[in-house]
């Protein structure tokens, strides 16, 4: 790969992740507002279940999947100078998807007293069903922005404009927060739920209307069915309906067997997840998002081996997401007391949630590296590899929620969930090394494996020091959690920068020195 390419990968990565990490900034004061507003009790369970069947239709018409699906095609239009062909495949997908999107919505709101029986069995509580129901109600037509604003976002990647979409998850956690706060007195939860609708409209649809005008957008009322890139696309597209996919399997799954749990389980579960998800999404997603146009490029170049340098690379990167996983558990109670200890969430509530918090974060590596090495499928334009070896992980991983939940109850379905991911990306990864030959996977799994040995004692030190300082701040509640999450921080970075000159890992010494220029 060129320089100038390496470059453009950067330049998007850092775009974006200054995207992603506002958009987990903003999505912890949003979390932080449905903790202060709800604790971890019942309407919190309703509002987070309010949001399964609007992610069932998701999958339906992979919305969350079109900048990986409707790239490639796009990009092949570019690359040949058929620009105008390639508008005329895309007001086809826009068109007939959401067309269909608009029908599934209306059934489902139908139908949603009768589905919400089948998605969460085991709330029994007719008050919280009814809850359940109405925000499901509100927040199922804002499936139809994430979608056409998908089709959007995904025209301005092709066009390696990064900027708007950037916007998107900011604008629509305004949203959500704005609605909770301004309609939280008088609707409660339901507040949040409005703020849904809202902010998917403006963040999602509005905004991203306005950048794909300014990259050239050509619309056009046509509906058919034949063209041969359509076919291509539904072709792409339909192993992500039909597979379970990681992040919907970990939110189904969540409130699938959070519902035979005690009240609040599932809110616990959702704020420790949330936790994660900052570091996931920080890197993670950011890496992915970015590099997957420049993937894209290379597989249709026939670049394999270039691919595989680009993909080895990025997930040795990813490898520093473990040693921060052991600072978060280290930090557990203090993490969540400080984001969310407030109002309606009691002292008993970060206890329950900051056990959790362990076992997620033990999976966070997984989720990071997950979103890299589908990417290199999709690349590819094979969707129907991952999406079942994705599927056979999901499936092998449901034993695993039902002893936890049976014997840990939420820590234990945390840990499945854990379990679940890194069962996913072993394979995926494996499986992926083998078909594209790749010689240099042995040493993405050393620096893993360096990164664990080295996190297990560096985690076991610093959690003697925090139940010192514990005992030293006794009393000083959230002072106190503060003081420990600063001075933890303090010595843990010393340590893995000590660690990353003395054992000469490069992933270690670069990270942290971009971090300290961004700092300064």
């Amino acid at each position: 790969m060129s320089k100038s390419l390496y470059q453009k990968v950067g330049i998007a990565s850092l775009i974006l992740m200054a995207s992603v990490f506002l958009s987990r900034v903003i999505g912890l004061f949003r979390e932080m507002a449905i903790a202060y507003a709800g604790g971890a009790r019942g309407d919190v369970d309703a509002y987070q279940i309010a949001f399964v069947i609007p992610e069932i239709l998701n999958s339906i018409v992979a919305s969350g999947f079109l900048s990986v699906t409707f790239i490639p095609i796009f990009s092949g239009y570019l690359a040949a100078d058929r620009e105008e062909e390639g508008w005329k495949v895309f007001s086809l997908v826009l068109n007939s998807f959401g067309s269909l999107l608009i029908l599934f919505i209306g059934i489902s709101i139908f139908f949603a007293p009768e589905l919400m029986t089948w998605i969460a069995p085991g709330i029994k509580d007719p008050i919280l069903l009814a809850k359940a129901v109405r925000m499901t109600r509100i927040i199922l037509p804002a499936q139809f922005f994430f979608f056409t604003g998908g089709m959007f976002t995904a025209v301005q990647f092709a066009k390696e404009a990064f900027t708007l979409p950037a916007l998107a998850p900011l604008i629509y956690n305004i949203g959500i927060i704005a609605g909770g706060m301004a309609l939280g007195p008088v609707l409660k939860m339901e507040g949040f739920s409005w703020g849904v609708l809202a902010g998917s409209f403006l963040g999602n649809f509005a905004v991203q209307y306005r950048g794909a005008l300014k990259v050239g957008m050509k619309y056009s009322p046509d509906i058919g069915f034949t063209h041969p890139d359509f076919i291509a696309y539904i072709r792409l597209t339909l192993p992500l309906m039909l597979g379970l996919t990681m992040s919907f399997s970990t939110e189904f799954f969540l409130k699938f067997f959070g519902s035979y749990l005690p009240e609040g389980s599932i809110a616990c579960l959702n704020y420790g997840l949330r936790i994660m998800f900052i570091l996931v999404g920080l890197l993670g997603q950011a890496v992915g998002i970015a590099s997957f146009p420049y993937l894209a490029r290379l597989a249709a170049e026939n670049q394999i081996p270039e691919m595989n340098r680009l993909l080895n690379r990025t997930l040795k990167y990813l490898s520093v997401i473990i040693p921060f996983s052991m600072l978060f558990m280290v930090l557990r109670h203090e993490m969540v007391a400080i984001l969310f200890e407030r109002g309606r969430f009691d002292a008993a509530a970060t206890t329950q949630t900051a056990g959790i918090l362990v076992y997620l974060m033990m999976g966070a590596f997984a989720f990071a590296a997950q979103t890299i090495v589908v990417r290199g499928y999709y690349a590819m334009q094979n969707t129907i590899f991952p999406a079942i070896y994705s599927t056979i992980g999901v499936l092998i991983s449901v034993p695993f929620y039902i002893l936890g939940m049976k014997l840990m109850g939420a820590a234990g379905v945390a840990l499945a969930i854990s379990v679940s991911a890194i069962l996913q990306v072993i394979l995926l990864y494996t499986l992926w090394n083998r078909r594209s030959h790749n010689p240099e996977c042995r040493e993405v799994y050393r620096g893993y494996a360096k990164m664990l040995l080295l996190s297990i004692p560096a985690g076991l030190i610093l959690e003697g020091l925090r139940m010192a300082l514990a005992r030293w701040t006794g009393g000083m509640a959230l002072a106190g959690s503060l003081l420990i999450a600063c001075g933890i921080g303090l010595v843990f970075l010393a340590l893995l920068l000590a660690a990353g000159y003395l054992f000469k890992i490069r992933e270690i010494t670069e990270t942290l020195g971009r971090l300290f220029q961004k700092a300064i």
